[in-house]
């Protein structure tokens, strides 16, 4: 992870360390107050438990929680509008470049423009030797596990092992993004956390 951490401080961005994940949260849970916080769609943040401790002194949105398609149409759009968001990455390179597959867009969106700031919290289980295998990982690692997360009929929920470049309408591998550099425009802080969080 020291590699990684150097390389990310070269592309600009501030980050921080931690050996756990309860520090991790205890770090954003005292940074963040008094803001309009939007959270993207991750487990790593489920695991986290900071919605709820954020919640307590910001107004939180985030659309996990909710079960009405308005309603989290609605959430999805406040969180990018957000004064802060707080997101994972599906990989992370040594080189330092962060990758995300996403089905909406919501948290590429976010993540890439208009918030005032943005966290990317990310376990050690996310971190590949090389963008190539970061992108892999992205796409036949963590899409196809979350696919299962949430109950999609597509190749990849029914094995949750690999990408299979379906058809399927509920297919949520829809666009790539990936951070070469940090961002112009808003702060940018990563959480490198040694644990392995989410998928």
């Amino acid at each position: 992870m020291k590699e990684a951490q150097r390389n990310l401080e070269k592309l600009g961005y501030i980050v921080r360390t931690f050996e756990t994940k309860e520090a991790a949260a205890d770090y954003l849970d005292a940074q963040i107050d008094g803001k309009i916080v939007g959270l993207g769609g991750s487990v790593t943040l489920m695991e986290l438990g900071v919605y709820d401790r954020l919640q307590a002194h910001n107004t939180v949105f985030w659309h996990l929680p909710l079960t009405e398609r308005a309603e989290i149409a609605q959430a999805r759009l406040a969180a990018s509008r957000a004064e802060v968001y707080v997101t994972s990455a599906n990989a992370l390179s040594i080189m330092g470049e962060i990758v995300n597959i996403d089905n909406t867009g919501n948290r590429v969106a976010a993540a890439t423009f208009g918030c005032e700031k943005v966290y990317f919290v990310i376990g050690k289980n996310k971190l590949c030797p090389t963008l190539e295998a970061a992108i892999h990982r992205a796409r036949n690692v963590a899409a196809p596990q979350n696919a299962r997360r949430l109950g999609l009929a597509t190749p990849c929920a029914a094995n949750a092992d690999r990408c299979y470049d379906c058809d399927s309408p509920q297919r949520i591998c829809r666009n790539l993004s990936v951070f070469w550099k940090r961002p112009t425009g808003c702060d940018y802080e990563v959480l490198l956390i040694a644990e392995e969080l989410g998928f």
